[in-house]
């Protein structure tokens, strides 16, 4: 409170008196008659020693560690089996990683890059992440392994490629038959359309008389042919004037 220094590695970095504090980075306050030190960087790590002077004379050190934030985590998926899937953990610089299941450890290890699980189909219904830490901070990354490891796709067949060949097989199949039918309809109704339907007008009515030749049949006429000797019959033709006005009228022959 009245006269000491601080020192870091025994290396003398500030000192007390009544008005005077060293270094930006290091302030003491004079009420408390703590150091504070500001701006902390992986250098500053080591061992801290307080020497009291004068007044309450002691001497006690610290150690300090000071580490980089944590790395933040990403997690991808490696080729996994029908039984699971696998996950990766990995950050850019070494650090701790942990992988958590429904709040507990599942996999540990210190100062390395990446770390691998697998996630078996029965426990697709759990909570994962993936932690990176270090004694000061840490930094997780929360997944959906149903979403990760694809089993909703499985379930609903997606996932398969059997059932992928399906889902892109049907719709080009529906749309196969639908221009198949479609080009039946259109040949049928050009066939209708290519015979011209007869008009009144093209219709032409004529009286074919029926003779009978007595001569050829003996005499007399058969009882069948009696009282149509004098009938009518009515013929229809249709003529091709309207069409081929060059073309003469068919002939008639009873």
């Amino acid at each position: 409170s009245e006269k000491g220094f601080l020192l870091h590695d025994k290396l003398i970095i500030a000192s007390v008196s009544p008005l005077d504090v060293y270094r930006k980075r290091v302030q003491w306050d004079r009420k408390s008659g703590l150091f504070t030190i500001t701006e902390l960087q992986e250098t500053d790590s080591g061992v801290y020693t307080i020497d009291s002077k004068k007044a309450l004379v002691f001497v006690k050190s610290y150690n300090l560690t000071v580490y980089d934030s944590a790395p933040t985590p990403t997690v991808e998926r490696l080729n996994g089996t029908s039984d699971g899937c696998r996950l990766l953990c990995s950050v850019d610089k070494r650090t701790s990683l942990l992988w958590y299941k429904d709040g507990e450890i599942l996999n540990q290890n210190h100062s390395v890059f990446s770390l691998l699980i697998t996630v078996q189909n029965q426990d697709q219904h759990s909570s994962y992440k993936c932690v990176s830490a270090n004694p000061a901070d840490s930094k997780t990354h929360h997944l959906n392994v149903r979403e990760s490891c694809g089993f909703n796709l499985r379930q609903t067949g997606i996932g398969n490629p059997r059932s992928r060949l399906f889902a892109y097989a049907i719709p080009i199949l529906l749309v196969v038959m639908i221009v198949l039918v479609v080009c039946l309809i259109t040949q049928r109704f050009l066939r209708k359309k290519k015979p011209e339907s007869l008009k009144d007008e093209d219709v032409q009515y004529t009286t074919v008389q029926i003779r009978y030749d007595r001569c050829n049949q003996g005499g007399n006429p058969p009882e069948s042919s009696r009282g149509a000797e004098n009938a009518t019959l009515t013929s229809i033709y249709a003529t091709l004037e309207h069409h081929s006005p060059n073309q003469t009228k068919p002939d008639v022959h009873v």
